[in-house]
């Protein structure tokens, strides 16, 4: 005993047996006096702070808030992994749209035509990284050391608070019995490893936004500081939480690699959704499309109804008609009739009805949804989603065809100005996706503002898939579709062609009040579109009528 009480605290040799379940408490003492400190440190840590690329700066550095945050991180992941094309063949085929933003390049042109197509050039991000790589800036190849810190430090802190401190410094390696101990970091590092050290003494942190808590969690995921990495929880938990938030922090556990520390954050985000999100009878439930709320609905029931019996029931006497079969997709629909969560009468009975729906006239559905109102059964009543439903009509013989009617309202194409896009839901051509995008944008000698429309392929390999294509739109007085501009063109994933003014006029002229482009149908202003894509050969003839 004597022996052990006379030991040297700061022996580099003194076996230490750290508890490091527990978190952060007002028990653990507060040892910040000793940080930085020759009188109370046994080793001296020399930071070698690394430079790297522009991007290498701290997640939280000039984010002023959680959606900022999580940009920043996710482009310079893609940035270090140098993933920017995606294999959408690993990927769920009606979620392919999620990602994509299209960015236009000035590129191929046809002759003899008054606009010229614009080729846009996707970079198509999965938004699904291996999060447990660690692939943020923490392993980053940096080789210029920009400077050097040293800071007086103590291995019994340091090592009761962290496994890789621990390790460090009674791994019996050199390192082990060495004063000096250095660490490598990137520059983007530094101010969240000094926030973590200074944490490791003090039990507290001074930095209080959420990018700059979420840089500190990071930092602690990595050098394996349970205890701050839940301080920082708790910290985020009090602070307002928003849908953007939320969805970040369900997203921790995957991208730590101490998922655990951070469960009670998750578990709020949870809750915070489920509360806000209760009702899926809202017609303002942001969704990307209403085969996201069949996709969610059907794994909610094999999660709580692991038998098919009671699965069916439920599905078809109580949760089918939370869901808006008509505004599903007509592949998500064929899924439906094959699905064996429901019965097989119920299924083809939405499906049916579905179809019915999608056939109809465009006043005869606004009838329907009119009627359908004021009622609990709201199926023909459209949400606010992200993606802008498509009526399309396909065909195979001769050869495979298709029309695809993108209807837009007037309010919708007026909040796309100045810079705005708005996307369409996914529709195929001979097994390829395909999407519509329309944009506000500057015409080609950027002087005024114009409304464009653009045909984009979704990535799938290195696959090369050509096409005829036809922009037309429906115009007064006639109201009937006038075809604007037509051509050829071989797509491989992730490009788009289009044209950047479709109708050769201003933006204000597109808008005015006597625009030919937008049908006052019943009470809506809607501006209908068609476009006509063929895989590989041109087929001669006009559009067909509705």
């Amino acid at each position: 005993m004597r022996d052990q009480l006379n030991s040297d605290l700061f022996d580099p040799r003194t076996e230490m047996v750290p508890d490091f379940s527990r978190g952060a408490s007002s028990s653990d003492g507060d040892f910040g006096f000793a940080f930085n400190d020759s009188n109370f440190s046994d080793r001296l840590l020399r930071i070698e702070i690394m430079g790297g690329p522009p991007q290498c700066r701290p997640d939280g550095e000039g984010c002023t808030s959680i959606a900022d945050w999580a940009r920043h991180r996710k482009r310079r992941r893609e940035d270090i992994k140098k993933e920017t094309v995606l294999d959408l063949s690993l990927c769920p085929e009606e979620q392919m749209l999620n990602d994509i933003q299209p960015d236009m390049d000035d590129g191929v042109g046809f002759e003899n035509q008054v606009e010229e197509p614009v080729a846009m050039v996707e970079e198509i991000q999965s938004g699904d990284e291996d999060a447990n790589s660690n692939e943020s800036s923490w392993s980053m190849d940096c080789s210029t050391v920009l400077r050097v810190k040293t800071l007086h430090i103590s291995s019994p802190i340091l090592a009761a608070k962290s496994p890789f401190f621990y390790k460090l410094f009674s791994n019996g390696m050199r390192e082990s019995e060495q004063r000096h101990v250095t660490l490598r970091i990137n520059a983007s590092e530094e101010a969240a490893l000094m926030e973590l050290l200074n944490f490791m003494y003090s039990n507290n942190l001074s930095v209080t936004t959420a990018p700059e808590l979420l840089d500190v969690l990071m930092a602690a995921d990595k050098f394996e500081v349970a205890s701050c990495m839940r301080y920082c929880s708790r910290l985020l938990r009090n602070l307002p939480m928003t849908p953007e938030s939320a969805l970040l922090y369900l997203d921790l556990p995957s991208s730590v690699l101490m998922a655990e520390a951070v469960q009670p954050l998750t578990d709020a985000a949870k809750q915070y959704l489920a509360a806000r999100y209760k009702d899926i009878t809202n017609d303002d439930l942001q969704i990307a499309s209403e085969d996201a709320v069949y996709d969610f609905v059907l794994k909610w029931a094999r999660a709580q109804y692991p038998k098919l019996e009671e699965r069916r029931e439920v599905l078809g006497s109580r949760l089918a008609r939370f869901i808006r079969f008509p505004y599903m997709t007509c592949r998500k629909l064929k899924k439906v009739l094959t699905s064996n969560d429901f019965d097989h009468e119920v299924s083809s009975k939405l499906v049916l009805e579905a179809l019915f729906f999608k056939a109809e006239a465009p006043h005869r559905q606004r009838s329907l949804a009119a009627e359908e109102s004021a009622s609990l059964n709201r199926r023909f009543i459209e949400r606010a989603y992200k993606y802008r439903p498509v009526k399309v009509v396909e065909f195979e013989l001769p050869r495979q065809q298709c029309v695809v009617y993108l209807d837009l309202k007037r309010e919708e194409c007026e909040n796309l100005f100045p810079s705005g896009r708005v996307y369409s839901q996914a529709f195929h051509l001979g097994g390829q996706g395909f999407f519509l995008s329309a944009h506000c944008n500057m015409d080609q000698q950027s002087s005024f503002h114009c409304f464009g429309l653009f045909l984009g392929m979704q990535e799938k390999g290195s696959v090369s898939f050509a096409v005829d294509y036809e922009f037309a739109a429906r115009s007064k007085p006639t109201e009937e579709f006038v075809s604007k501009y037509k051509g050829n063109y071989t797509f491989t994933g992730g490009k788009a062609v289009g044209y950047r003014n479709l109708f050769a006029i201003p933006w204000t002229s597109f808008m005015a009040d006597d625009s030919l482009y937008f049908i006052n149908e019943a009470a809506t202003s809607v501006l209908r579109w068609s476009l006509l894509s063929k895989g590989f050969v041109r087929w001669p003839g006009s559009l067909p009528a509705m």
